[in-house]
This record gives structure tokens, sequence and C-alpha cells, in this order.
């Protein structure tokens, strides 16, 4: 319908994005959302086919995308987080994998008729399921820390070696079909994924120290970074196909291990770039499908395989794999239900497809139908269900969204004990065990250590949480904390108490660029606030009703009262802030800083009113 190049590129964009947005809006799974949009505009409606309109350039640029998208996850795998699940994390990767591909050739020779040694080619790439799928889903469903960690580490370590064993299987096929095959071809074949691997390690080492002496601007890091990155991953690749995967995920775990300060600074960009090359490829792999591939996926051979995998593949794999750890049954049964296959799969096995037929195996001309219908019925099934059968399993933070206030002292310590008998997730961070002593001997969960340090992403699980409250005496500190965690939190929900004016001080445009959203109004600043808790002023909890409207709660609070925030039916905690919208509904709970000489008159009027 449209012949332009420049509306197709347009247009992927556009709907990986919209589709993000549109998830986000209606909390279904981004992969499920973004693969409909793909198949309406493309096969559907026939509006754009990026396969055949990018022409040439269409696997490239899908296989570096990929590149990125899988050194930005192995840029995560710090082998810290996983101080406690090593052994795990082992077995699934080496035994585990060995025994999906055993077990997933053996269910496409004879359910899917595939011969065996398609079978087993095939059967080495489905064992992938990577941070394309896994990643969005794990930021989706919010896991407990534990298989959150298992399920991101599989994802990322097995991506690359699913392809290998895919092409380890490939290589065996061609020493017994091909003459010119000889055992040689086969130490070719080990040698070239040796040399990817030292590559990778060469360059993030390498990359690592420019980094830490300072060789490279703070404004060239990001471009020079993926520079290597794509230089890596093509070299690699060019030695022998696909074996560049495992050199950007061998260089990205070596930079990870370095523990370099400015790669924390970098992590935020390299996310974004993720989410739009992952929106991106997605819209583009399935608007390229064609309307017989769809069709031939309800083949009842197709169907059969893809629910053995589903149902007794993945969760036998995952079971005899981790047969001795400390894994639970509950963790067990989550991650061997949970593997989505994604990019990978669909692109390479697009390869082995053609490579196949050349070779003279006929029956590879139904592996595009097979691949998309596991990843399409893979991301449906485990996107829809994470959440529910982590709920079911207890292994999801399933409280309401919570709170980490920054900072020990009177005022902090009487808002945490208010919103942890309120039932609100709420922990207090401190580095001084004084400030958080009180707090404690009151049953209020603490947290010590400083907030901005490395090791607290190791020691502190964050995801129960949603806004951050800084209330320390420094300013300059409790902006610090607000702006660093911008990117993954967002200002909307940092906030951060009145800056202390002094008469030389101008902060008129600082708060725009700068911190959080300031807290209560401009004259709640810490020290008024810790002053009028010193004073005997208390938090006192209101609920709305049809009948006490919150009109008549404005009535009869007195203008002095600081109002704190809103706990809404959901269990949602909100902050006031000074450019709050007042939105409040019957069966929310307000909560106020008032004079306790208040509370007892009211106590007073209403005895004498009984009376």
């Amino acid at each position: 319908m449209f012949n332009s190049l420049l509306f197709t590129a347009m247009l992927v964009v556009f709907l990986g994005i919209l589709s993000q947005w549109l998830s986000w809006r209606i909390r279904l799974p981004a992969i499920v959302v973004m693969s409909v949009a793909g198949i309406i505009v493309g096969p559907v409606l026939g509006f754009i086919n990026p396969e055949q309109e990018f022409g040439d350039l269409y696997g490239p640029i899908i296989s570096m995308a990929v590149a990125i998208i899988l050194f930005e996850g192995s840029l995560q795998l710090d082998f810290r987080e996983i101080r406690d699940l090593g052994k795990p994390v082992f077995r699934i990767v080496t035994f585990g994998a060995f025994i999906a591909w055993i077990l997933g050739s053996l269910t496409a020779h004879y359910i899917a008729g595939l011969s065996l040694p398609v079978a087993f080619v095939i059967g080495g790439l489905f064992i992938v399921t990577g941070p394309t799928v896994i990643l969005p889903l794990l930021r989706q469903a919010k896991l407990k820390p534990r298989p959150a960690k298992i399920l991101k580490w599989e994802g990322i370590i097995v991506d690359p070696l699913g392809v290998l064993l895919a092409l380890f299987a490939f290589q065996i096929i061609l020493f017994f079909v091909d003459e010119e095959v000889t055992f040689t071809s086969l130490l070719l074949f080990f040698g070239a994924a040796a040399f990817a691997t030292v590559l990778g390690w060469v360059l993030g080492r390498g990359m690592g120290w420019m980094f830490e002496k300072g060789y490279i601007p703070e404004f060239l890091k990001s471009p020079v970074l993926f520079a290597v990155v794509l230089f890596c991953f093509s070299v690699a690749d060019e030695v022998m196909h696909e074996t560049g995967l495992l050199s950007v995920t061998a260089m990205g775990m070596t930079m990870a291990n370095m523990h370099i300060s400015s790669i924390g600074d970098m992590r935020h960009f390299k996310e974004n770039i993720s989410v739009l090359l992952i929106s991106t490829i997605f819209i583009m792999l399935t608007a390229s499908l064609q309307v017989e591939t769809l069709l031939e996926i309800f083949n009842l051979r197709i169907i059969g395989y893809v629910v053995l995998m589903l149902l007794i593949v993945r969760p036998l794999s995952i079971w005899l794999s981790t047969i001795g750890t400390d894994l639970s049954w509950q963790e067990r049964t989550l991650v061997g239900w949970i593997a989505p296959r994604g990019i990978v799969a669909l692109t390479v096995s697009g390869y082995f497809a053609s490579v196949l037929l050349d070779t003279g195996f006929e029956d590879a001309e139904i592996l595009t139908a097979l691949t998309f219908a596991l990843v399409f019925s893979t991301v449906v099934a485990h996107g829809f269900s994470i959440g529910l059968v982590a709920k079911k399993l207890k292994l999801a933070n399933d409280e309401g969204p919570g709170v980490i206030v920054v900072g020990g002292n009177a005022f902090t310590r009487g808002l945490t004990h208010t919103l942890h008998e309120m039932k609100v997730p709420v922990i207090l961070v401190d580095s001084t065990w004084r400030n958080l002593a009180p707090a404690r001997q009151r049953g209020v969960p603490t947290f010590h250590g400083e907030l901005l340090s490395e090791q607290t992403e190791y020691r502190l699980d964050m995801t129960p949480y949603e806004s951050i409250l800084a209330a320390t005496s420094l300013d300059s500190y409790n902006a610090l904390v607000c702006s660093t965690f911008t990117p993954s939190i967002g200002r909307k929900h940092l906030f951060q108490v009145s800056m202390e004016k002094t008469h030389d001080a101008d902060l008129a445009g600082l708060r725009h660029t700068v911190g959080g959203r300031v807290l209560f109004n401009e004259k709640a600043t810490l020290q008024e606030l810790i002053r009028r808790v010193d004073n005997g002023h208390v938090f006192r909890r209101t609920q709305i009703t049809e009948q006490y409207t919150y009109d008549k709660y404005k009535e009869e609070i007195n203008g002095d009262d600081f109002l704190i925030g809103v706990l809404n039916k959901s269990g949602h905690f909100e902050p006031f802030v000074k450019d709050w919208e007042e939105v409040i509904n019957p069966g929310d709970t307000l909560i106020r800083l008032t004079a306790q000489t208040k509370e007892v008159e009211k106590v007073k009027q209403k005895l004498n009113g009984d009376k």
C-alpha cells in the first residue's frame, strides 16, 4: 500500500513505542501487544512488509539490534547478584539446557515430524529465552528477587549457548552428509567459539581499562561503547556465523564484573536504547510474516509440539537439573513454567531454514511456522500467566506500592510508623544506627546503609517500592538521591522536603531541573516538621466517606496543619506535594500532622455531645 521506505521505518518505530505505552496503560505484556500490532499491519492488512522493503539491510539491522540488546542485558550480570544462587543458575544453564535440547529434539522428531538432523538443530536453538522477552516480563511481573534473578541470568546466558548448540548440531550433520566437511571443520567450529569468547573478554577488559583511566571523555563513552559492541559482534560473526552473540555476551559480562562506576551512569541510556530496539525488531519480524506461515501454525503436528514443549519439556528439564539445589518447589515450578522465546529464535531459525534446505533437508520448510508458533504461544501463555502463577506460588510482591523514606529523624520515624500501621510497605533508610533504633523498636522495617552505594543494589530489594521520600538534614543530599533515581523510578515518584532558604540563596530555578517534587508545601522544611513532632504534634488518619466528604474535612482542619498524604482504596499511598491536584474519593484515608491539643479538644467535644 505504501512504497516509501521512510514511511515503513517510521511506522515500525511508532507502532513499537505505541505498543509499549499501550501495554503499560492496559497492563498487558508488551511483547503480546507488539506481536499483535505487527501481524495486523503486516500479513493481515498488508500495509508494510519490512523484509521486502528493507531488502539486504533487513538481516544486518536485526542482527545488530539483537547484539546490542544482548550486550545490554549481559552488562547487568554481576556475579555478586547470585552469590546464593550460583549452583541453581549453573545447573539450569548447563544440565538444564542439555536436557531441554535432547527432549526438545526428540519432540520435534516424533511429534512435529522433522527428521532427526533437522530436529536436533532446531532443538538446540529452542532452548533460548533471551533478554528481549524475559526482561520486559520481569519488569511487569515484579517477582521476588530469587526467581527473577534466575530467569534473568538463564535468559541472557543461554541465548548465545542455544545458537552455538544449533550450530554444533548443524556442523555434525554436515560432517556426516557432506564429504567436504572433515573433522578439521569441527575443530574450526570450536576454535571460532573460543575466539569469539576471547575477543569479547579482551574488548571488555580494554574498554573497562580506558573508562577507568579516563582515556574516553564522558560525552563519548556511550557512543564509543556501542561502536565497539558492533565491532565485537561483526568480527566474531564474520569468523563464523552467529558466534557474534557469544562474543558480545562475554564482553558485557566482563565489563559488568569490573565494577566500573561510569557503567552505572550509562545504564539508563542503554536500557532506553534496548526498549526502542526490542519494540522495533518485534514489529519488523511479525509484520514480515506471510499469511501462509500464519495458517500453517494451525497444523496439528505443530500444535502438539508446542503443547509438549510448554507442559513437558521445559518443566521436566528444570526439575531434573535443579535436584539437590536449595530452590523451593514453588521456585522450581515458576522457573519451569516461564520460558518465552523471542527475537533470537525467530531470526536464527530463518538462517537455519535456508541453509538446511540448501543442504537437502526439505522438511526444514516448516521451521518458520514452527518457530513462530512456539514464540507466539510462549509469549502469550507466559506473558499473561507470569503474574497470576507468581501470586499463586507466593513469589510475587503482591503488596501495594511501597515507599522508601530516606533519613532517620523524629518526623520520618513518626511517618513510617503511621504508614506501617496502615499496612503500607515502607522502609526507613539511614547510614547511622542511632537514627534507626527508635523505629526498629516500634517494629518499622529499616535498612542500615547508604542508599546511593553500589552495594545497596544487592542488599536491598527495591522491587516492592514505587516511590522515595528524601528527608535528611542535607538539602543537597536529598536532591542527589532524587536525581540519581529519576531514570529508574521517574520524577513523579520522587519527593524531598522543602529546602531551607538562606538570605543569600536563590533556589527559584533549581527545583525544575534538580531533585524531586517538594513535599507538602514550601513551609514544610525538615526543621519545621521535626520541631512540630518534638512539640507534640501527631499524625492523624481520617477516612473520607459519602457522608463525611473531603470538603467537610477541609473545613474542620486547622490552617496550620500539614497535609501529609492520602492512602486510596487500592492501597496506594500518595504524598501531598506543592502542585498536587486534589482528587479525593470516598474510601480514601487522609493523613495530616496536627497539634495533639486539638485532638484532645475534639475528643472532649464528642464526649460532651454523647452526654
